[in-house]
C-alpha cells in the first residue's frame, strides 16, 4: 500500500486526484492520511468522494 500524506505542499484535493488516479491505473491501493489538513474546511470535500466513488465503481475497486 501506498502511504500520502495529504497535507503536503498546498494539501488541497489535487492529492487526492493525482493519488486515485495512479492507484486505478496501477491497481495499487492508496491510503491517504490528513487529507487538506491546513485548509480553511480540512477533510475529503464533497466533490473528491464523489470523484473517487465514481473511480472505484469503474476499476472494480473498494473505498474505506
Amino acid at each position: 500500500m501506498i502511504e500520502i500524506d495529504g497535507s503536503f505542499g498546498e494539501g488541497g484535493g489535487q492529492i487526492v486526484r493525482t493519488a486515485a488516479a495512479l492507484s486505478a491505473v496501477t491497481g495499487k491501493p492508496v491510503h491517504i492520511a490528513r487529507i487538506r489538513q491546513g485548509r480553511p474546511k480540512p477533510g475529503l470535500a464533497a466533490q473528491h468522494a464523489g470523484a473517487i466513488l465514481a473511480l472505484a465503481k469503474l476499476c472494480n475497486a473498494k473505498t474505506s
